[in-house]
């Protein structure tokens, strides 16, 4: 049956209820949003949204304080989840991908048109990773190496939106 779980995940063949269960596989798999077996990054961006749509009634510090510990953080979360699942970077670990889009909108003006050009430029840096996004991916391992890439696709497309807008 083709559904849109996978029937296990990674090496150790975890299940869905495993990740669910588990505080730092479920942070990993961005809330359950990397459960998905179709476009699990995408799916992590979006899970992102919500969190970022709170930040905008905070102050800017706050939003900063928070996408500095979700990157620091998201090493140790990201480097415990490649342990459990026994695959480095495995597709279903979006919490790059959450850290990525706070990183993309930093200190832009909060608007729909923001947030959906942040999105989509963000996950296009994401999927076809020009350099030095693609040279990271491949030489940088562990926690570290999972999250950069993803910071430095953030950082690429606030600096194209900041010069966009």
């Amino acid at each position: 049956m083709n559904t849109l779980l996978r029937d296990y995940y990674g090496k150790s063949r975890l299940t869905a209820w495993q990740i669910l269960k588990n505080p730092m596989l479920f942070l990993a798999f961005g809330f359950g949003s990397g459960l998905s077996r179709y476009m699990p990054g995408t799916f992590g961006t979006i899970a992102a949204i919500p969190l970022y749509l709170a930040l905008q009634y905070t102050d800017s510090r706050v939003y900063l304080l928070v996408t500095i510990c979700s990157v620091l953080g998201g090493i140790y979360i990201c480097e415990q989840a490649a342990r459990k699942l026994q695959v480095h970077d495995f597709g279903g670990i979006v919490w790059d991908e959450i850290a990525g889009l706070l990183i993309t909108l930093t200190g832009l003006p909060y608007s729909w048109q923001m947030l959906l050009s942040g999105f989509c430029l963000f996950r296009l840096l994401d999927i076809f990773k020009p350099w030095p996004i693609s040279w990271l991916d491949k030489n940088i391992n562990g926690g570290l190496g999972i999250m950069l890439d993803d910071v430095v696709a953030g950082l690429l497309a606030a600096g194209l939106l900041r010069i966009w807008f």
